[in-house]
């Protein structure tokens, strides 16, 4: 399984989490994507990849311009101590604010909409673009208490937040990770200064987006994770945790401008996992008054309901009365139907519910041709483990036409495809 881990132990923002993503590319592959980017029509902008070094590691720098200029040269209300000044803290036109019009323009989310249905991009990326911007503006809403649709950001901020959001929308396409884990987030700590004032870190719109993520604060007095990162991770990540046991392939470094003591850098590890792990729930229920067809009847509801294996359990219940233990594996999303069904279609008065970490091999099927027609091989691999099987129903067929038994058949298909 392609596998993508990202280290946020200095946070996330935009600019870091594309550089980190670009040095993941092939090298032949970087000039192209460079020029594809600042020919996507983003007004006004243009971005650079320069190489940076933080603590002795030697990473990439994404530095994102418009009109010349790059946001913290423009947003002089903005005094980030973290040095993702090029992150946007984002403006609102509140009535308090009227001295910032006359310096600078802003944009509502209509704007980004429109500017998003005119980049020369996959209608996936476009529709990642939008959702993560989605998020920043239901978070920027519920931080100042003003409707989505009132919500506006600065011009600048606008155009380098889009760079950074489209870039990684790209890139994650471009690499197209089956699984993507990444570490707890460090926010950083203290306050950052912005037009509204001194807030504290994280500030509100990123505290809001990552509610329900790991994260910590730290001891480095400085803003870590924007908004925009936090958006970014939220949208892509659907694991936090340890580094996942996998081959790496490749290691990225996307480097902030600002020295700390530690590498002010986001860390993204490639690479493939031998087989897979998931959460699964077991859900079991013992009874004593049902028959073996009531049984049989109610396995055929359970995977109708969603489970993804059935089994029984012969077991002695209490007054010495025998009775079927019935146990019914499935996934979080179909634990509530098959709960239902278990009720329905049982006479049980209780479900015990297990939650369960399950390791399993990657599969695929493979059809061959053969002198006995099209067959079909399982191929489960993983955990330094690698098996092989002909499908029951292809040996079976071949075992009825030739008058032999299973075992037979199946080694007259490996015969055949040798």
């Amino acid at each position: 399984m392609k596998t993508l881990y990202l280290d946020l132990g200095m946070g996330a923002a935009g600019d870091m989490l594309t550089a980190a993503l670009f040095e993941l590319l092939p090298e032949d592959e970087k000039p192209g994507f460079i020029d594809g980017l600042n020919g996507l029509g983003i007004p006004g902008v243009t971005v650079t990849a320069e190489k940076a070094v933080r603590c002795g590691i030697t990473g990439t720098h994404f530095r994102v311009s418009v009109n010349g200029e790059e946001e913290d040269e423009c947003m002089h209300e903005h005094e980030h101590e973290h040095e993702h000044e090029h992150e946007r803290e984002h403006e609102h036109e509140h009535e308090h604010e009227h001295h910032h019009r006359g310096h600078h323009h802003h944009t509502s989310l209509g704007d980004i909409v429109a500017l998003a249905a005119k980049l020369n991009v996959s209608d996936k990326v476009r529709e990642d673009v939008l959702a993560v911007y989605a998020l920043i503006a239901e978070a920027e809403s519920r931080a100042h208490g003003v409707p989505v649709s009132e919500i506006h950001f600065h011009e600048v901020g606008t155009a380098d937040a889009v760079a950074d959001i489209t870039a990684v929308c790209l890139l994650m396409e471009k690499l197209a990770p089956e699984r993507v884990v990444a570490s707890p987030v460090h926010v950083g700590s203290g306050t950052v200064r912005c037009a509204h004032g001194v807030l504290p870190v994280p500030a509100p719109a990123a505290a809001y987006i990552l509610r329900g993520i790991p994260s910590y604060g730290g001891t480095i007095m400085s803003e870590l994770c924007t908004p925009t990162g936090a958006a970014l991770v939220r949208h892509f990540v659907r694991e936090f945790g340890p580094q996942p046991v996998m081959a790496v392939s490749a290691v990225g470094y996307g480097m902030g401008r600002k020295e700390f003591e530690r590498a002010n850098c986001v860390r993204a590890m490639l690479g493939s996992e031998a087989g897979s792990s998931e959460t699964i729930f077991e859900l079991s229920c013992t009874v004593d008054d049902m028959t073996a067809e009531e049984i049989g009847f109610a396995f055929e509801r359970l995977f109708e309901a969603g489970a993804r294996d059935v089994f029984t359990t012969a077991v002695m219940m209490k007054k010495n009365r025998p009775g079927t233990l019935i146990t019914v594996i499935c996934a979080g999303d179909m634990r509530d139907s098959v709960i239902r069904a278990l009720f329905r279609h049982t006479s049980t008065l209780g479900v015990r519910e297990r939650e369960c970490r399950r390791h399993v091999l990657e599969r695929r099927i493979e059809r061959e041709e053969t002198e006995f027609g099209p067959v079909s091989r399982k191929i489960s691999e993983g955990f330094g483990v690698r098996r092989e099987k002909y499908e029951y129903e292809d040996a079976a067929r071949i075992a009825k036409e030739r008058g032999v038994s299973l075992r037979e058949a199946r080694e007259l298909i490996g015969k055949a495809v040798e």
